[in-house]
């Protein structure tokens, strides 16, 4: 099972809302969302899932954005996130921090959610021992964790060890990207039964830096992961051209998807729905903006996983 690792801002929200109502998320994909605002896109997606019958996991507990926050405020849009929570669609999702115990123990008596419900994400040394005392009769549905011993040792409970890591190889900026166009990305998917896991996680062509808000780029970038002859995931970066300022990021974008649809037809790329938007953005020659660019790489991303896993090449 493939458990990508999402922020919740608003591309990405977008993006997994229009795979799955377009049923191309497979039900061997189980998106994770720790969201950063109690937005209305979170919460029509989270509509969105319970509606086609697919399963997401919400992190309860967020470590980054305003979401916390918002829920202490937005009586309305709490009122409704709680409702949707209680779906058997939407899975509760757990990190690891200081006062765990206490934060599981209130949702158990005021949302009845047995520790055996949560999805936790155990990424923190820190932490280790206290999730250990906290599941040490009842471990969770899963449990994320990176490969490694200290971590393995803690999560021997039973069959739900879910591989986390961070495989993008994220650089400072978009145009170092063509220094190195394409590279090996990930192998996870062919190796995570038999090293031990249920399923593993990663964060996508994002990665796991979370920034608040974005900044205009010198160069624009596309990144697609695509899979070689040996069924291992690469990515191959689209780098613009006109990198000296900061101006006309049209162009930039339609150097970079030019490149993407020779690439395409020259490969022959199955074309999934977020590769077919960027060829329709080509052959159109508009411009849909760099939030839509990041989405349509995820779409793509989220999509081939699922054929990947559902046995379809």
């Amino acid at each position: 099972m493939y458990f990508p690792y999402l922020r919740g801002r608003q591309y990405e929200l977008l993006a997994l809302r229009e795979l799955v109502e377009k049923d191309a998320i497979s039900k061997k994909v189980i998106p994770i969302i720790e969201p950063v605002k109690l937005s209305a896109t979170l919460l029509k997606t989270m509509d969105a899932f319970i509606k086609n019958n697919r399963q997401m996991i919400v992190i309860c507990n967020p470590a980054v954005g305003n979401f916390v926050t918002d829920m202490k405020t937005d009586d309305k849009n709490q009122e409704q996130f709680l409702s949707l929570l209680k779906s058997e669609e939407i899975i509760k999702g757990h990190i690891m921090k200081k006062m765990s115990a206490q934060f599981i123990d209130i949702w158990k008596d005021k949302m009845g959610v047995n520790k055996e419900d949560w999805v936790v994400l155990n990424n923190k040394r820190e932490f280790v021992d206290e999730y250990s005392n906290i599941f040490a009769e009842q471990p969770p549905k899963f449990v994320l964790i990176p490969d490694e011993s200290n971590f393995r040792r803690k999560t021997r409970e039973g069959n739900n060890r879910v591989l986390l890591a961070d495989r993008f190889n994220k650089l400072d900026r978009n145009s170092d990207y063509s220094k190195n166009e394409d590279e090996f990305y990930s192998d996870d998917h062919l190796y995570y039964d038999i090293d031990g896991y249920r399923g593993f996680s990663d964060y996508s062509i994002i990665g796991n830096d979370y920034l608040e808000s974005g900044f205009a780029p010198y160069a624009v970038a596309i990144h697609i992961i695509y899979l070689k002859k040996d069924d291992s995931l690469w990515v191959h970066h689209f780098v613009s051209d006109s990198n000296d300022d900061i101006q006309n990021p049209a162009k930039k974008f339609y150097e970079a998807v030019s490149k993407l649809a020779d690439w395409c037809e020259i490969n022959h790329i199955d074309l999934t729905i977020g590769l077919k938007t960027f060829i329709e953005h080509y052959h159109n020659q508009t411009y849909p903006g760099l939030g839509s660019v990041k989405k349509l790489s995820l779409m793509h991303h989220i999509e081939l996983l699922s054929k990947l896993l559902d046995g379809v090449k």
